[in-house]
């Protein structure tokens, strides 16, 4: 818990793990606020099974987590970082291509967005995804891109439990142990309801659990604990087998969703109005009548090892630079650490090693293929499309 002389009320971070489709919790951990997400998500990995696909967000790009992840063999569809520089090794007919994030094989794919809305606005985004789906021919890259925005279910979950639930209010408790009992009665009664809804959406064949309102759920669930409000129909053979909730969620159901965009607004703390990057998305939710999504190849996957690198010319002697690149080729497959490489080299010191291999991967004589992992520009995976 944050202390109180530093916020106004006690802090407390929340993460989740979400099944898209329904926004129901596969499982959540929380407390103080850590340093990074990744943190917290990585006590969640145990959940994650073969048959799964994750969604994240941009947050969590890093070797390490991603490496976590595919332990556990599920696959991924994330985002990456604008400065994250991953190798092209093979491209691929879709315009995504092969690549490498610290030891793990992946598949990148660069793609424009271009949204039309219905007052005739346009404006365009990007996304940069990182995925383990590497065969194009099964997972096409704009197939993929558009899946990748089904992501934001899961910031409907967050709606649901701070503001339809909570209403606007914070927890209650003073101490560590009572906000802890508070947060987990949220969210098992979240689940209650979430559980609820789904049933009532499966037992109509074809209805989207989408359509299912979490309001009328959490209303109608108050009205019983609150009035004791049908908790004894009058007329038991009208009440749904979901119950007196599954049957007004059945009988409010939301029409079909349409696409809608509006820019992300982050409220300040110290004040009542709402700042952001001005990214070109309106202010206010529209509908979206068109949605266009093109991906774009990359350069060159193999540039051309030119004969002196500019960078290191007065700084390495051309001899010695020939003698690593030449040790790096004996072995295209390995991935090499700078203080192996210095070990088959008596006269480099470590220092020099890391700053001529950082100038090298620069200007493309060799691949830097995560922090402090080199190879050499003919490494590629086996093929995998």
């Amino acid at each position: 818990m944050g202390r109180t002389s530093h916020h106004g009320y006690p802090t407390m971070e929340l993460m989740t793990l979400v099944e898209t489709g329904t926004r129901a919790l596969i499982g959540a951990v929380f407390g103080p606020p850590a340093g990074g997400e990744t943190g917290y998500a990585s006590r969640l990995l145990h959940l994650l099974r073969p048959d799964m696909l994750v969604l994240w967000d941009k947050g969590f790009d890093g070797n390490g987590f991603l490496a976590a992840v595919r332990a556990t063999d599920a696959q991924v569809l994330g985002r990456l970082r604008a400065n994250r520089r991953a190798p092209v090794l093979t491209r691929l007919a879709d315009g995504s291509y092969l690549s490498v994030i610290g030891t793990e094989k992946v598949r990148v794919i660069d793609a424009n967005i271009t949204v039309t809305c219905a007052d005739g606005t346009v404006f365009t985004g990007s996304y940069r995804l990182v995925t383990t789906l590497t065969d194009a021919r099964r997972y096409p890259a704009a197939t993929l891109a558009g899946l990748y925005h089904q992501r934001w279910e899961h910031e409907s979950a967050y709606y649901a439990l701070r503001h339809t639930i909570m209403d606007g209010r914070v927890l209650r408790s003073g101490d560590p142990a009572g906000a802890e009992q508070e947060m987990w009665a949220l969210l098992t009664l979240y689940q209650a309801l979430r559980i609820v809804m789904v049933e009532a959406a499966e037992s109509q064949p074809g209805t989207d659990p989408d359509r299912c309102c979490f309001t009328v759920a959490v209303q109608t669930a108050r009205d019983q604990v609150v009035q004791a409000a049908g908790v004894l129909p009058t007329d038991p053979a009208a009440v749904h087998c979901a119950g007196l909730i599954g049957d007004r969620i059945l009988t409010r159901l939301l029409p079909l969703r349409w696409q809608r965009v509006s820019t992300r607004k982050v409220k300040s703390p110290m004040s009542r109005y709402s700042t952001r990057h001005d990214d070109g998305r309106p202010d206010t939710s529209r509908t979206i009548t068109g949605l266009d999504i093109s991906v774009f190849e990359p350069c060159e996957a193999h540039p051309q090892i030119p004969a002196v690198s500019r960078d290191d010319r007065h700084t390495a002697p051309a001899d010695r630079r020939h003698r690593i690149l030449a040790l790096l080729e004996e072995d295209p497959t390995r991935l090499w650490r700078p203080r192996d490489i210095a070990s088959h080299f008596g006269d480099i010191t470590m220092e020099t090693m890391y700053r001529q291999l950082s100038r090298w991967a620069e200007t493309g004589l060799i691949h830097k293929l995560g922090p402090g992992l080199y190879a050499a520009t003919t490494w590629s995976p086996t093929p995998l499309a």
